[in-house]
């Protein structure tokens, strides 16, 4: 059952509004006891890469494309780091209209770029970062009348909110963290509109502290300045001037919660440990949360035994490229029993 329908009293939904749906949502929530222990914390995660399009913006953009069809839009506009560019697409293609997605060039893995050309969007590469991309996105829009469905759009947070009460539903409350990577951070608002939602509805006994993650070289709500040049190798959080930062800062203010920046190496080394002692294969950007709950552990900051739930918002088959640049590569043998039981035996590969 798709989100629409799945949460149709708490959306927006009315009698003109069309059930879009490509399935999305109720994405598992994975306990990771190993990780968890090394941690020593209760640690989940919701693996939003089992969306549709492989990461959370499918949630919104559900929302915002049926809304954007019911006002009667003939093409959807957006700027994008990747992610929300696939999932436009996606949604696009599937409802049968137009899709204008702009990209800062050469700043887009590879996997996001493939998926958004292959749902057949019209894509655009800007020479300039996303913050200029989505200042001309904006400004089409406006000209030409299309439904813009970045998260200024109001009806992609409200569809993000699903994302907390799938947790809620799950684990029976609230987790006492929600942790998230933050990029032009409406996601964090989102969720944590979505908690206040089920505690006014009693349907959980207490609120989490947001814990916002955001790499070191785009960090606009750590350092509390623009960051007019942001440079990271995890793609999906590479915005400097965030478009949804006072909501953040206002569901960290009010949850207690924290902004703390990660660099680049503790995204990746979160990468590896994610993939090698959870199972999970997840993006850079989401890897963030991981090694931000890495890093305030080793500084004591790290609460023993609190549940803990961080929000890994990509299939990390999204960026391959970066990902092969951490690991080795396949052994190679001839076709001899010999060589392969060689490698086989403990110590065998060195």
């Amino acid at each position: 059952m798709g989100l629409l329908a799945r949460y149709a009293q708490l959306l927006p939904l009315t009698a003109a509004t069309p059930m879009v749906s490509l399935e999305e949502g109720n994405t598992p929530l994975i306990p990771l006891p190993r990780v968890g222990r090394e941690l020593g914390v209760e640690l989940w995660g919701k693996f939003e890469g089992c969306n549709p399009s492989g990461s959370f913006k499918d949630r919104g953009m559900v929302l915002a494309v049926a809304k954007a069809l019911e006002a009667g839009a003939r093409a959807l506009v957006c700027a994008s780091t990747g992610n929300t560019s696939a999932s436009a697409a996606a949604y696009a293609a599937a409802v049968g209209i137009p899709c204008f997605v702009l990209l800062p060039a050469g700043k887009v893995a590879l996997g996001k770029l493939a998926q958004a050309l292959m749902y057949g969007a019209t894509v655009i590469a800007v020479k300039g970062n996303f913050d200029k991309a989505l200042e001309l996105a904006r400004q089409a829009a406006d000209t030409c009348g299309y439904a813009m469905v970045n998260s200024v759009n109001p009806y992609r947070l409200w569809g993000q909110r699903s994302g907390a009460w799938e947790i809620c539903e799950a684990l029976k409350d609230a987790p006492d963290w929600h942790a998230i990577p933050v990029g032009n951070a409406g996601n964090i608002s989102a969720y944590w509109a979505g908690y206040r939602e089920y505690r006014r509805l009693e349907h959980i006994s207490r609120l989490p502290r947001m814990m916002g993650f955001q790499a070191e070289g785009a960090a606009p709500l750590v350092t509390n300045e623009p960051c007019p040049n942001p440079e990271t190798v995890a793609t999906a959080i590479r915005i400097g001037n965030p478009v949804s930062a006072e909501l953040a800062r206002a569901a960290v203010a009010e949850s207690g919660g924290e902004f703390n920046s990660v660099t680049d190496e503790e995204i990746l080394s979160a990468q590896r440990l994610l993939a090698a002692k959870g199972g999970v294969f997840a993006e850079p950007a989401s890897c963030a949360p991981l090694a931000g709950l890495c890093k305030l552990k080793a500084t004591n900051r790290l609460p023993s035994g609190i549940k803990v739930v961080m929000i890994l918002t990509g299939n990390g088959l999204k960026d391959p490229d970066t990902a092969m640049t951490q690991v080795g590569r396949p052994v190679e043998i001839g076709d001899s029993l010999d060589e392969l039981l060689a490698i086989l035996k403990p110590g065998g590969v060195s």
